[in-house]
């Protein structure tokens, strides 16, 4: 069975990524799973060329220090010419309705008089990204079971009308992982592309910057350190943080903390702990770019001889070459 994740070069690889999925991806993963670095998917709203290129360099570099099987991972766009071809098939099977009707594509384009044409298109792509590769499971949150669904649909509606090419993929939710907030606002995710880092730990943040940022997370002034997601929001994101870098239960741990400057002397020092070999031999990486790139390469090279024939068996079904 494959099983097909990926993750978007939109900004650096921050804490909420590592804990909730990389990590897992290193633990759990398989010789038959596939984890792309979507850096196509970045390009549909305005970006740095160089920025971007920076960006996918190093989450490939993250993801091989974590753990995770290098003959697993593909960046996107090392497969252009594969996936832009079955791209254009399926846009060719696709409807203008069945992309217009993309929540995040209604959500990411209201209130704009332009978009790139790629904002509506993209769904198309990751349908591709996912029926090239044979995926049987792709894990996703609520956010992109649609395009899911929509790689299903225009998998059937081109088998029903060519032939049988493509397998039949479905969503699965992740297993459940950590709830990492944003250390100053805990009523968003900590996100890598925020626009403010004050209150996001960032993978290859020095130690010293790791402790000053959770040094100054938000609490209340309640005083009391306990478990209570709703009533304290910022004290309970410091305690998952904790619980997920020293697998101990956050009220357990709650009861073993006197105050908030414990807590976040114990917040820090897990998660510099947690990082640390994986920002040190991701710096060792990226300090070595030909290794890198014979693993990039490598990682692309599977993931080729994998689609190949899916690739020319549609395009030969659809009537072309």
């Amino acid at each position: 069975m494959i099983r097909l994740s990926a993750i978007t070069p939109s900004g650096p690889v921050q804490l909420g990524n590592y804990l909730g999925a990389i990590r897992r991806w290193a633990a759990e993963g398989t010789e038959e799973d596939v984890y792309f670095i979507s850096d196509l998917h970045a390009m549909t709203t305005s970006h740095n060329p160089s920025r971007l290129r920076s960006l996918t360099r190093e989450q490939l570099a993250v993801l091989v220090a974590a753990g995770v099987d290098p003959r697993s991972v593909a960046v996107q766009s090392d497969l252009v010419r594969e996936l832009g071809a079955l791209t254009w098939v399926l846009e060719c099977t696709c409807t203008y309705g069945e992309a217009a009707r993309m929540i995040q594509f209604k959500e990411k384009s209201a209130g704009r008089s332009s978009v790139r044409l790629s904002l509506l298109t993209y769904p198309v792509l990751m349908a591709a990204d996912i029926l090239l590769q044979g995926a049987n499971e792709v894990p996703v949150g609520d956010d992109q079971r649609q395009h899911v669904e929509l790689a299903r649909v225009l998998a059937r509606r081109f088998n029903g009308t060519y032939g049988e090419v493509f397998v039949m993929p479905r969503s699965v939710v992740p297993p459940t992982a950590a709830r990492v907030r944003d250390l100053a606002d805990p009523s968003r995710k900590m996100a890598k592309s925020a626009k403010d880092a004050a209150g996001t730990v960032f993978v290859l943040d020095p130690p010293d910057l790791v402790r000053r940022k959770i040094r100054r997370a938000v609490t209340d002034d309640l005083g009391v350190v306990r478990y209570a997601p709703e009533e304290q929001p910022g004290v309970a994101n410091l305690l998952e943080i904790l619980a997920a870098c020293t697998a101990k239960d956050p009220e357990e741990l709650a009861s073993t903390l006197k105050d908030y400057s414990e807590l976040k002397e114990a917040a820090a020092d897990a998660v510099i702990e947690e990082l640390r070999p994986v920002r040190e031999v991701t710096q060792g990486l990226l300090d070595d770019p030909a290794e890198l790139d014979r693993a990039r390469a490598h990682g692309a090279e599977r993931s080729r001889e994998r689609c190949t024939h899916r690739l020319d068996a549609a395009l030969r079904m659809s009537g072309l070459g």
